[in-house]
This record gives C-alpha cells, structure tokens and sequence, in this order.
C-alpha cells in the first residue's frame, strides 16, 4: 500500500501512556530515497518542541484514526537530546538519539531499506550505491543527506527539454518507507494533469536551485498514464507506468 505524505502530516503519535505529538515533517535519505525520520510536533505538551523518531520505532498504524503507536513513554521522549529542526540533521544528531533509546543506527545494522520502491526492474540513471558505499560516502563526509519533504515539496522537474510542473506529493510505501512515485502537478503547462514519476527517472537533482531534471521529454510526460488523487495504485497500474517509462528511454536511446 502507498501514502500520500501529505496524509500522514498531522498523524498523531500516540506513546504507551498517553499522546506524544502530531506528525510535523518527514525526512528522507537523498542517496536511497528512503523515509528515515519522523519529524513529531509535542505541541503545547512540551511548549512547541520537536523530538526525532526513526520510522523503524513506529508500530501499528491506524488509518481510521490517523495516528501511530510507539513503544515509548512520554518521560523517555521528554528526556531525548535536544535538535534544532531549523539545522540539518547531523550524522552526531543521529548517533545521540539512537544512544540514548538504544537503538542500532540503520547505517550500521546491517538492514538496508533499498529505496525507489518495489519496482527493480527499470534500470537506474546511475547504479544504485550498496549499503557499504553508502555508509563509507556518509562516514566521510560527516553528515547524512538528509532532506525535508516539507522543504523539497514545489521542487521544479524538468524534462529534456524544458520544465514539466512541480512536486505536489510523494508517494512511499508502508512495508519499507521508500519513496516510490514524486506527485508532480502540471498545472502551469498541461492544466488539470498530474503524473507520478519515479526516483529513478531523477538524471539530476540540484537542491540549491530546487530542481529535479529528469531522464524523459515533455511529450513522453504529456502521454504518461492518467493519475487522479482517488487512483488505485496497484501492481498492475504500476506495471503499467513503468512498462510506459521503459519503452519511452529505450525508444529516446535508438
């Protein structure tokens, strides 16, 4: 099953005794694509604080009632090392929240959430980095590519040959919190149209100029499959954009 991120913004996380927050902001990894934090709003409870919480920590999901569990009490979260939300989150950031839960960091458990979806079939723009890689690339730099998907929401996307519209939504999965499909809005070019395209279709992204180039042109976007905010994405509406997307840059390639 996918989300809307947008959907899951306001969730409330619910502790084992009693309510923690509201779901502010989520962040991903720019490597992978992948949901790694929450972003928990304590609202007056802790005067306006923000707390962290890896997605792995959440439990059952109640989508009637739109709110998470997490086996935590609210005097564990209350004690958890302060973040300043208006930074980037470091890679120490990180290692103190897991310390003090005493948690194991996704970068050195051994378990690695992929990123792009489920979807493997369609070749990448450039290989996809092992987990190995990643964690040595993020060991030397310091920090982890950490991004907001408040922020990175109105990114511009741009085909080959000139602009396509804008990111409305992500789209990730509920088993592995991978961003599968960026909601993109056409608006201001083929009005009334919205379209998914995937990470993998990212040929480059510049975070400083908020853009996202991808690998296709306008025309092969303008035809792409039909999407609506009641769509069902299934197995087979997928099999059917990617089938669409492959034969697309396999036919710009000849």
């Amino acid at each position: 099953m996918l989300w809307n991120t947008s959907k899951i913004n306001g969730y409330v996380i619910k502790a084992d005794d009693g309510t923690l927050g509201t779901v502010d902001d989520l962040l991903f990894d720019d490597l992978s694509w992948s949901i790694r934090w929450l972003v928990v709003d304590t609202g007056h409870w802790l005067s306006g604080r923000k707390v962290l919480l890896p997605v792995f920590a959440l439990g059952h999901l109640d989508a009637e009632r739109e709110q998470f569990s997490v086996h935590l009490t609210k005097k564990q979260v209350e004690e958890s090392p302060d973040i300043d939300t208006h930074q980037p989150v470091s890679r120490q950031m990180e290692t103190n929240i897991f310390d003090y839960y005493g948690w194991s960091p996704y970068w050195g458990s051994g378990y690695y959430m992929g990123g792009y979806g489920a979807m493997a079939a369609a070749p990448m723009v450039e290989p996809r980095l092992r987990e190995d890689e990643i964690r040595d690339s993020e060991n030397r730099r310091g920090d982890p590519h950490l991004r907001s998907v408040e922020q990175v929401t109105g990114y511009h996307i741009d085909a080959h040959d000139g602009e396509i519209g804008h990111i409305a939504d992500f789209l990730i999965g509920d088993s592995d919190w991978s961003i599968h499909y960026l909601v993109v809005d056409t608006r201001n070019w083929w009005p009334g149209k919205k379209v998914l395209i995937s990470p993998r279709l990212a040929r480059r992204v510049d975070w400083i100029k908020a853009e996202v180039t991808i690998d296709v042109d306008r025309e092969t976007v303008k035809n792409s499959p039909d999407y609506h905010d009641q769509t069902m994405i299934d197995r087979s509406y997928e099999q059917t954009l990617h089938h669409y997307y492959s034969a697309a840059r396999s036919h710009d390639r000849q």
